[in-house]
């Protein structure tokens, strides 16, 4: 069975720079990968690329196995793309336009009507199937946008920041939509949620100006930074004076101030080795006669896998 995603070997360039540099990934058949960046990492121009809809300067993208370059129409019959910012018809019904692209996507016209229902029950839209769309909020926008994915019944999804928009309680339901595709469908989740990511995705490819800097599971690249250590801190005292203190501590790799207020100047540690430096951490404070208002220490995050990996200081 061929990958679902296949990607080598591929740059794009512009005038201006190199949006991807010699990137190359791959996604199983029914896995759900998160494609994680920082904005302007490369992200919008892979899954463009990825679509058909955008050349790249060099390399290769095969989708179900066809090349997008030479086989262009085959491979968007194949997929759901939902990009950031989605187009849509404002003066049609939902319904309507559902069927319109139902029809657009060759779903036979016996079937059409039953997809249709089942994208609106899917994509709960079933109380405003005959509402404008132009006059939908952003969330439910994103869910027509989202059922427009879906009618066509494509055995990849690509989605580009599918829960943009949504409340909380529509994210959760998205989440368990996307979780239920995943099942039967191949999913590319581009998303800047990370704590979705860990609760949804089997793995993870991390992009940072136009390079592939990770592909693993969330839990691969937490256990990549098990040496490091985490601690956050709240001192009384001039913010020049904590950082150059905190970096003298044993263990200490990096100190970044995360804010200030009343006074109290809040830091984030990260440190490594066996050693624990909060009781160092303490008792500096008390030498320094620093009120000292919070002192906690917390395991390794996603988040914290991608901010090491995307941050240049």
């Amino acid at each position: 069975m061929p990958l679902a995603i296949e990607v080598t070997g591929l740059t794009k360039r512009y005038d201006t720079g190199t949006a991807l540099d010699d990137i190359a990934f791959s996604v199983q058949p029914g896995e759900i990968m998160g494609f994680l960046g920082p904005n302007g990492a490369g992200k919008t121009t892979a899954l463009r690329i990825l679509t058909g809809m955008l050349a790249p300067t060099s390399g290769t993208v095969r989708i179900d196995g066809l090349d997008v370059a030479d086989k262009t129409l085959e491979v968007r019959r194949r997929i759901g793309y939902m990009p950031e910012n989605v187009a849509l018809y404002p003066e049609l019904r939902i319904q309507e336009y559902l069927h319109y692209r139902a029809q657009l996507k060759g779903v036979p016209g016996v079937e059409r009507r039953r997809r249709v229902q089942e994208v609106l029950e899917q994509c709960a839209l079933t109380d405003v199937p005959r509402k404008l769309i132009g006059r939908l909020s952003k969330g439910y926008r994103q869910r027509v946008a989202l059922a427009d994915c879906l009618v066509g019944k494509p055995r990849i999804l690509i989605l580009d920041e599918p829960t943009v928009g949504l409340d909380p309680h529509q994210i959760r339901q998205t989440r368990e939509l996307i979780t239920q595709l995943g099942r039967t469908t191949t999913i590319l989740l581009s998303t800047h949620i990370l704590p979705e990511v860990e609760m949804t995705c089997q793995r993870v490819t991390i992009i940072n100006q136009g390079r592939i800097v990770a592909v693993d599971t969330p839990s691969q690249l937490r256990q990549r930074m098990q040496g490091t250590t985490v601690v956050r801190v709240e001192l009384k005292a001039e913010p020049s004076a904590v950082q150059h203190a905190l970096r003298q501590l044993p263990g200490v790799v990096q100190v970044s101030l995360r804010g200030e207020q009343q006074g109290y100047v809040a830091c984030e540690l990260q440190t490594v080795g066996e050693a624990d430096v909060r009781e160092a951490l303490y008792q500096l404070a008390v030498a320094q006669r620093w009120p000292l208002r919070e002192l906690t220490q917390s395991r390794v995050s996603l988040e914290d896998v991608f901010i090491h990996l995307t941050t240049h200081e």
